[in-house]
């Protein structure tokens, strides 16, 4: 487990688990490149859906920002920065980018990097009656899950299925609270999450299930809750 960018000299991080994989804090974004093209599925602000990128990026915005055009300002960004827009995701965050956690882990079927950026003031918990808005806010637990091996689109759903399982009770066990109703919360109001996939054929099994009780599962499940909880001690947010 690491923040490797919580001392602010800190700007570059090479994965041990995938060789050539990077993640960079700029100024105003992390960049997280992988070393192939890979399948995506994510709820990224832009290109979200199921695409092929090779590259993502978790951009800060303050609490003021004015929303009402997200996509054409990340549009416009990556523009600015030299990014092929659609080769990569972009999602926005309010918190420091200085508070993201990093976790990884090898295995002969599957290796993972999770990067997760952290905060819960507007913590919130589904299906329980509370204040909604019809306008996208930017994210608040923004996970980017990378995993080097080879997945069907159905383990890729079921992995973000873990993931968000693994988020909740993460947050559970944080005692992190609905900040309207008070019930513990699963989530924020405003998270996202990018599943990046290899489909490297260097591999010799294609994963179909990516439940808890699968290996990879289980892998997927420790990177997200170490990550969540990791980056949200860096921001000073302790077990209640």
């Amino acid at each position: 487990m690491t923040t490797p960018f919580l001392n602010e000299s800190g700007t570059h991080y090479e994965s041990t688990a995938w060789p050539g994989l990077t993640l960079t804090r700029h100024e105003r974004h992390l960049l997280l490149r992988t070393p192939v093209p890979v399948d995506c599925l994510s709820s990224a602000i832009h290109g979200g859906g199921m695409k092929r990128i090779d590259r993502a990026a978790n951009i800060y915005v303050d609490r003021f920002y004015d929303c009402s055009n997200p996509e054409k300002d990340v549009k416009k960004l990556f523009e600015d920065w030299g990014y092929d827009p659609g080769a990569t995701v972009g999602l926005l965050t309010a918190v420091q980018l200085k508070h993201a956690a990093v976790l990884e882990e090898s295995g002969k079927d599957a290796s993972l990097f999770c990067c997760t950026t952290a905060g819960v003031s507007n913590g919130a918990r589904a299906g329980s009656e509370r204040t909604t808005f019809p306008v996208y806010q930017p994210g608040t637990i923004n996970i980017m899950l990378m995993i080097d091996a080879r997945m069907t689109q159905g383990a890729m759903v079921n992995a973000v299925i873990t993931a968000v399982e693994a988020k909740a009770a993460a947050l559970a066990d944080l005692g992190i609270r609905d900040a309207e109703n008070g019930l513990i919360a699963t989530g924020t109001t405003t998270d996202s999450i990018v599943l990046g996939v290899s489909q490297s054929p260097s591999y010799p099994i294609e994963h179909r299930y990516c439940g808890t009780a699968t290996d990879l599962g289980a892998a997927i499940g420790r990177v997200v809750y170490g990550t969540v909880k990791e980056s949200l001690n860096a921001a000073g947010v302790k077990p209640a």
